[in-house]
């Protein structure tokens, strides 16, 4: 059912289920810290249980919005880097999108799980691989990062696993989930200690309380 509403979606003329779209900082990842325009768009069949927003799942709760519509809304910032997120934004065919963004001057960011084929012209891939549906094989040189969640000391071999997938170049980076963070922030800073190739991710646009 969710993929029939993607494809109705798709039908439309460089139109997007948008569930929000907000200025705000890049709060995980290599790119903390920098301002960016975060187009979270609807629909999302990889199903984590932890999930933030999960809200985002059915594609058909949102309005549509039209590529001229999200860059207008985008251009009333000075910052330009949109990251497109979800839900799994790579259910949705990107290119207007990402042509769109770069026609009006911005550097295109994905944050994706890797479970669908990735589509547009992206200056940066965030894989964020999920055990709930693992990511396509062809998708894991793409990554510029690799940002892996981590729920439970088992996660640690799930990343071990797929940093051998991806690019010598692609930056590597643990996350703790938010609700554990306690327990799970001292096991990573002692784990990223002993493995100093991976780096320590965490929410900070959640510490500072901002989207």
């Amino acid at each position: 059912m969710l993929k029939q509403q993607v494809a109705k979606i798709k039908q439309g003329t460089d139109v997007y289920a948008v569930m929000e779209h907000f200025y705000t900082l890049q709060g995980e990842g290599a790119h903390t810290g920098k301002a960016a325009y975060f187009i979270r768009l609807g629909g999302c069949d990889v199903g984590c249980v932890w999930c933030d927003v999960k809200d985002s799942w059915d594609v058909s709760k949102h309005p549509v919005m039209s590529t001229d519509e999200i860059v207008e809304a985008a251009l009333k910032y000075p910052g330009r880097i949109a990251v497109v997120t979800g839900g799994e934004p790579a259910m949705h065919d990107l290119q207007p999108l990402s042509d769109a963004l770069h026609k009006a001057g911005f550097k295109v960011h994905i944050e994706t799980s890797g479970a669908h084929p990735l589509t547009g012209d992206l200056d940066w891939v965030t894989l964020s691989p999920k055990k709930f549906k693992s990511p396509l094989e062809e998708n894991m040189p793409e990554a510029d990062e690799l940002k892996v969640v981590v729920y439970n000391k088992s996660d640690l071999e799930w990343a071990e696993f797929h940093k051998k997938k991806v690019s010598r170049d692609c930056q590597l980076f643990l996350q703790p989930e938010w609700s554990k963070k306690e327990k799970i922030v001292p096991l990573l800073i002692e784990y990223i200690q002993q493995h100093p190739e991976w780096q320590l991710s965490l929410q900070a646009h959640k510490y500072i309380n901002i989207p």
